[in-house]
């Protein structure tokens, strides 16, 4: 209950200075919030073309590693052919 009236009291106390706060202040807070939300969607965007970048990396490498292994199984099947003329 205690911590129920001192949230209930903090919120109080800032809405009180947001309220008394000068409209420079307020313009001022608005414009770094706006600022800050474009920074988030610009680090979102940037991390989404890292994961999209690393994903397509991945895709090539497993390509890679299975177009390799299927050489090797072509070569084992010639080696054994050829063993099996013998």
């Amino acid at each position: 209950m205690k911590k129920m009236k001192k949230a209930l009291l903090g919120l109080a106390f800032v809405a009180t200075l947001i309220t008394s706060c000068k409209k420079e202040t307020k313009d001022e807070v608005k414009e770094a919030t706006e600022a800050i939300g474009n920074e988030m969607e610009e680090a979102i965007d940037t991390a989404a073309v890292k994961v999209d970048a690393a994903a397509d990396s991945t895709k090539v490498k497993a390509g890679e590693v299975l177009e390799k292994g299927a050489d090797k199984m072509n070569q084992a099947a010639e080696k054994l052919k050829e063993a099996a003329k013998k």
